[in-house]
């Protein structure tokens, strides 16, 4: 995978969640979020939970706030058209969820089938009632994950980081092909 510069971007997001108190965090496997994952994954202090798909994040985090803990989740902007329903439930419980979205189906995007929703998660997210911060550079990445994490936990609402394609980087067909 060809990653932009600044590919100390997932530290800083471990570090700002760790600061924000999170102790949980779910995902489905991501190369976008590989490093991240990895830390989550070595640390002690912090639980790393593995899900079959991303809709079942939602109920995670919704189970560890009931529990008295923090949960981010984790996923590929794909992985939004998995979550509609379950985001309403954010919306009627009240409770926080912080996600941090990796975007695929931008500018370089190579497999036609990542497009349409890679285009669409801003728009549907925020017709779920979520908040949608960008990050498009690896120096905003930080701040906007201490933000949402912010404003989700200080006000029990749904609110995305979408991290832009231009930070993650972009796969190539000679890349998929070697594998």
């Amino acid at each position: 995978m060809k990653r932009n510069s600044g590919d100390a971007w997932p530290e800083a997001i471990f570090k700002t969640l760790k600061d924000a108190g999170v102790r949980q965090v779910g995902y489905v496997a991501d190369a976008g979020h590989k490093r991240l994952i990895e830390l989550c994954l070595a640390d002690k202090e912090m639980r790393a939970v593995v899900l079959s798909t991303e809709e079942e994040g939602i109920g995670l985090t919704a189970g560890a706030w009931l529990g008295g803990m923090r949960s981010a989740l984790l996923m590929q902007s794909s992985g939004v058209g998995n979550c509609i329903n379950a985001l309403g439930t954010t919306r009627e419980c009240r409770f926080p969820l912080l996600m941090l979205i990796t975007m695929r189906g931008q500018k370089g995007e190579f497999n036609p089938w990542q497009v349409p929703m890679g285009q669409a998660t801003p728009t549907v997210l925020e017709a779920m009632g979520v908040v949608v911060h960008e990050a498009n550079s690896a120096e905003e990445i930080a701040p906007s994950v201490d933000a949402a994490a912010r404003l989700a936990f200080g006000s029990y609402q749904a609110v995305a980081v979408l991290i832009s394609q231009a930070v993650i980087g972009i796969k190539s067909f000679q890349e998929q092909a070697a594998r």
